[in-house]
């Protein structure tokens, strides 16, 4: 079975606003310590279909194409992942009533590579192939503390 990471964070916000943010791809940028810009390429219903995200750790620089394949407002917001054709991985959000108030939103990240997409991720991110899994939670800790720090007006 593919690899899955999973996170959690409570967001003193509704899920509404959550998915809005989320799905606001060109503002991963500011939560995600890889994600340093996104291009969306197509929009349906305002929401992007398709996007370019460019990421960065350390010295690699890399990008992927990402397809929207989940957008239900207040619920979930995914995207999958190809690079150069091949695919590399599921990312989304999903959002629940948290249970103090406000939103439990999850983050996860399934593992989608093929050896080629493995081959290609340590080229240009300095990653072994069992290391993604570990940099992935550690990123999406950040990632959720700082998109938390944001919507509850601590930006």
């Amino acid at each position: 079975m593919a690899d899955e990471v999973v996170e959690r964070v409570t967001v003193a916000v509704g899920p509404e606003v959550v998915f809005r943010a989320v799905a606001d791809v060109r503002r991963m940028a500011r939560w995600s310590p890889e994600c340093f810009a996104a291009w969306v390429l197509t929009r349906s219903e305002g929401l992007p279909g398709r996007f370019v995200g460019f990421n960065r750790r350390g010295a690699y620089v890399w990008f992927t194409t990402c397809r929207v394949v989940a957008a239900e407002p207040g619920a979930e917001f995914a995207f999958d992942v190809t690079t150069f054709g091949m695919p590399v991985a599921r990312w989304g959000f999903r959002f629940a009533e948290g249970a103090g108030g406000g939103t439990e939103v999850t983050q996860y990240w399934i593992d989608r590579r093929a050896r080629g997409a493995m081959v290609l991720g340590r080229i240009f991110t300095g990653k072994v192939a069992g290391a993604r899994p570990a940099a992935n939670r550690d990123g999406m800790r950040t990632t959720l503390a700082r998109l938390k720090r944001e919507l509850e007006g601590g930006a």
